[in-house]
């Protein structure tokens, strides 16, 4: 299992946690980034993290083209 793997079953196991708890998935969500970026800061810098979560921001559409692809 690779750690992309792991990470994605991490969080699926934490979702359920959450509906069990009752609380809201999208705020929760937001909390486990907010605590993922947190956790971070500890071994990088803000504007070497910033620039890795502006690169997620603007990849997240999956239909979107990107000029470094090849067709």
């Amino acid at each position: 299992m690779g750690v992309h793997q792991w990470a994605r079953q991490a969080i699926e196991q934490n979702l359920q946690g959450v509906e069990a708890q009752s609380f809201d998935q999208a705020m929760a969500l937001r909390a486990l980034l907010s605590a993922v970026v947190e956790c971070s800061r500890a071994g990088r810098g803000a504007a070497d993290l910033a620039a890795e979560l502006q690169f997620l921001a603007d990849n997240l559409d999956d239909e979107r083209d990107y000029g470094f692809m090849r067709p």
